[in-house]
């Protein structure tokens, strides 16, 4: 059974940082491309950014620059390192593995202006 638990969210002022975590389990993970996806009330999950087996990276354009994916595969972790966050950037934040698709339950990060 995959299960993908994400923490790290909460209440920042704009301008301010976050590190999401994801813990992985029941995913051979190491081979598994990994996403962060956010979706704000009212709008449509988006995917934010993604990580390859390879360490490959790839950004939305609304957070380049600001965001950085990365992954340990000794741990089955992958983070989302987020800075100068804005108040658009405010959403429930969710980890998805590729390899056996699954959800964690998401995080709520919030930005105050």
């Amino acid at each position: 059974q995959v299960q993908l638990v994400e923490s790290g969210g909460g209440l920042v002022q704009a301008g301010g940082s976050l590190r999401l975590s994801c813990a992985a389990s029941g995913i051979a993970f190491s081979f598994s491309t990994m996403d962060w996806y956010r979706q704000a009330p009212g709008n449509e999950r988006e995917l934010v950014a993604l990580i390859t087996t390879g360490g490959i990276t790839n950004y939305a354009d609304s957070v380049k620059g600001r965001f950085t994916i990365t992954r340990d595969n000794a741990k089955n972790t992958v983070y989302l390192q987020m800075n100068s966050l804005k108040p658009e950037d405010t959403a429930v934040y969710y980890c998805h593995s590729r390899s056996k698709p699954a959800w964690g339950q998401g995080t709520q990060v919030t930005v105050s202006s």
